[in-house]
């Protein structure tokens, strides 16, 4: 096995720099069975044990001041099974590799989110989506599982084999074990027409159950102290492929998305009182565009400029309201929020405790730049969301506590009774888990 002890700082931190942890020691191991060698030695050693993929979580969901284990070297496709369409690849495989790996192979996931820096089973876990009228997250793609489970055995589950796992660890949250395999339904590469355009916010709530009809996968950016979002349509088509130009993909969306949006932000937490007049420029800067191409290169974007998250799914039929009441608490405070909400919608899915759990949903997500203060802005949206029975993201900022998720989730209940059956002396638990699903 793989065993590195951590350096002299000890400190391991996730991408936003919000989350710190000092594990006793890290493991990378090179396979399941050495994997689950490391769970039994930390069982030993009465340590809690987390796995963590590349830190893109903004809670403290993979923190540990146990055993941390590193699955970079679990990585790669195991099987391609074409008469089943799916495919079963390790772990830590980065979405990126993945994706990049199924093109090749002239097949693709059928949704994904619009980053793709995270490990398969980290984006899983804690229920990373993307936008979809029919097409749900990652995780509901999902066909079958491999855990290693508290006493260091691994478990397989699928829809017929330990279908009760399989309900529950699709998002896990870190909680029944860890992930070292998954199976994922995949389709032939199929090309997709997105249609970016700028739109005025009130139009766009006006139409909003137009749009979400009409379009396989609708997304809008609202630009908080404006009346100004940007929309995308992304929807199937039989081609031909036409990409975004080279010179104008790297204008758009690295000088302007990321560099442009970089030294904005800087500017706004030098100089707060600019932030409205930059959310103004901000909101108009990018042009009206359309344009083809394989999924991935249309569900994903870069993600450079570092921010802190919050998002919650709401019901779908509550997200206009949800955004008004959004707007007017920005508009009537001394808030200054230099970056955009992002609103995206799920169908109903029925893993334990997805997001979309039982419910069609509506994702609405805000940020603050990485280094400014986020608290009083969370805490003025999250009163707004939970009014409406939003479920926060397992892996963003949130305040919530188990009486608050049994009485959102349903299954609640199913979900904590078998991670008593599977981890009775919570071999896994850490902070955030004892919080979110209790003791």
């Amino acid at each position: 096995m793989s065993t590195t002890v951590i350096g002299k700082s000890g400190t391991w931190r996730n991408w936003a720099g919000n989350v710190t942890a000092r594990p006793v020691r890290e493991v990378t191991p090179a396979t399941v069975e050495e994997l689950a060698a490391a769970v039994r030695q930390a069982a030993e050693d009465d340590l809690r044990v987390k796995a963590v993929g590349t830190g893109h979580s903004f809670t403290a969901a993979a923190a540990t001041d146990g055993v941390l284990i590193r699955p970079q070297l679990l990585t790669g496709i195991r099987k391609i099974d074409r008469e089943a369409m799916t495919v079963t690849v390790a772990a830590g495989t980065p979405l990126k590799r993945l994706n990049l790996a199924l093109a090749r192979e002239g097949l693709s996931l059928t949704n994904m989110g619009d980053i793709m820096e995270q490990t398969v089973s980290g984006a899983t876990s804690t229920g990373t989506h993307g936008t979809g009228r029919d097409s749900a997250s990652i995780a509901a793609q999902i066909r079958g599982l491999e855990l290693v489970t508290a006493d260091g055995s691994v478990l397989t589950c699928s829809a017929t084999e330990n279908p009760d796992v399989f309900a529950a660890a699709r998002v896990g949250i870190g909680a029944l074990g860890i992930v070292t395999a998954i199976t994922f339904a995949v389709e032939p590469i199929f090309l997709l027409t997105a249609r970016e355009e700028p739109m005025p916010f009130e139009r766009v709530l006006a139409e909003f159950d137009e749009l979400h009809a009409e379009n396989e996968h609708f997304e809008f950016y609202w630009f908080p102290h404006t009346g100004n979002t940007n929309t995308k349509r992304n929807n199937r088509s039989a081609g031909p492929e036409k990409p975004v130009p080279q010179l104008n993909s790297w204008f758009e969306d690295e000088f302007l998305s990321n560099g442009v949006f970089q030294v904005a932000n800087w500017v706004g937490q030098a100089v707060p009182a600019t932030i409205p007049t930059i959310a103004q420029i901000s909101s108009r800067a990018l042009s009206a565009r359309t344009y083809t191409d394989i999924p991935y290169k249309v569900f994903t974007s870069p993600r450079r400029v570092r921010f802190v998250e919050m998002e919650f799914a709401v019901p779908r039929e509550a997200v206009v309201d949800t955004l008004r009441e959004l707007k007017a608490m920005v508009d009537r405070s001394n808030l200054r929020v230099s970056f955009p909400v992002e609103v995206r919608t799920a169908p109903a899915d029925d893993i334990t405790l997805s997001t979309a759990s039982g419910r069609e949903s509506a994702y609405v997500a805000v940020h603050m730049f990485k280094g400014t203060p986020y608290q009083a802005y969370f805490t003025a949206a999250e009163r707004i969301f939970t009014a409406h029975e939003g479920r926060p993201h397992w892996g963003k900022v949130h305040t919530r506590d188990t009486d608050y998720f049994a009485k959102v989730y349903p299954r609640f209940g199913e979900f904590t009774a078998l991670r008593d059956r599977l981890d009775p002396q919570r071999r896994f638990q850490n902070d955030y888990l004892r919080r979110v699903l209790g003791a």
